[in-house]
């Protein structure tokens, strides 16, 4: 008798099986498929909406691409997911309307408790379309800094020197400071001593900036050579020198490297002092016969 019944609980999922079996296979790998696959259409898509005019050279242009895609990719995966979900239950022959009427009034209580999720979503929707800042951007968001690895509709992440990633939800940033749009800046305070002749400093200044512009390894970096600008303070101990020269984007930080290097070996050569913070210090000396 348990064997009789053992054998039509089978027979049941066997026939269940041949009956649903199939579609929910398709669906599923079809869904897996497609979310997959996405990318080829998708890639078309961005490339006739993103204008390569509206940039300023090609890596930029690339930048913008890859930040679109990968956002598209993930909206198109949640959407293909869902699809296959409300598929499932169809061929399961669940009856969707009580989980729609239940799901109206969920709804409305997830949504009080997930403001905060639809305010970074709608303030990612915004720096997306103004186009605030793209994947491989350095940006500074309130003072955490990095580089952007990964944006979604709700979140950007930044992954900073020592190698660690910060997930800063967009609604949470005030300031954003993008350090990689357009242009690099060298700006570099030097200090000289106040026995050096400021004009031979100058000279100086100028002619490693030309010398580093002019450099086959650096000539295609180098927008507007590092130059004198000016004479920015009188400090305790230095005459500080004000230097700036632009780069292409996110590699103003290694030509200032290399031209602090440079001018560092031409201020040796000439003889121009970098003083270290000095005090001068007056004593009074009282004449013994006086104590």
């Amino acid at each position: 008798m348990d064997i009789l019944q053992d054998w039509e609980v089978f027979q049941t999922i066997l026939d269940w099986l041949d009956a649903h079996g199939l579609p929910l296979l398709l669906i599923i790998v079809g869904a897996a498929l497609a979310k997959r696959v996405n990318i080829w259409p998708l890639k078309g898509v961005i490339r006739r909406t993103v204008k390569t005019s509206r940039f300023q050279n090609e890596a930029e242009h690339r930048q913008r691409e890859e930040t679109l895609l990968d956002i598209s990719r993930g909206i198109f995966g949640l959407f293909v997911w869902i699809v296959a979900f409300i598929l499932l239950l169809v061929e399961l022959e669940i009856n969707l309307s009580p989980i729609l009427a239940a799901g109206g009034v969920i709804g409305i209580v997830i949504g009080f408790g997930a403001q905060n999720i639809l305010r970074d979503v709608f303030a990612g929707v915004y720096v997306i379309t103004e186009n605030q800042y793209q994947i491989g951007d350095v940006i500074d968001l309130d003072g955490d800094w990095g580089v952007v690895e990964d944006i979604t509709l709700r979140y950007v992440s930044l992954r900073d020197l020592d190698g660690a990633v910060h997930h800063i939800p967009h609604s949470t940033v005030d300031r954003v400071k993008n350090l990689s749009k357009d242009f690099g800046r060298i700006n570099l305070d030097i200090g000289v001593s106040y026995g050096s002749d400021i004009n031979q400093v100058i000279k100086v200044v100028d002619r490693i900036g030309k010398e580093l512009a002019d450099d086959e390894d650096w000539r295609e970096i180098i927008i507007t050579p590092p130059q004198f600008w000016r004479v920015d303070n009188f400090s305790d101990s230095s005459i500080e020198v004000k230097i700036v020269g632009e780069t292409t984007p996110l590699m103003q930080w290694s030509a200032a490297g290399e031209y602090r290097k440079r001018l560092k070996n031409a201020f040796d050569e000439e003889g121009i002092e970098i003083p270290f913070p000095q005090r001068v210090i007056h004593t009074n000396q009282k004449n013994p016969k006086d104590t």
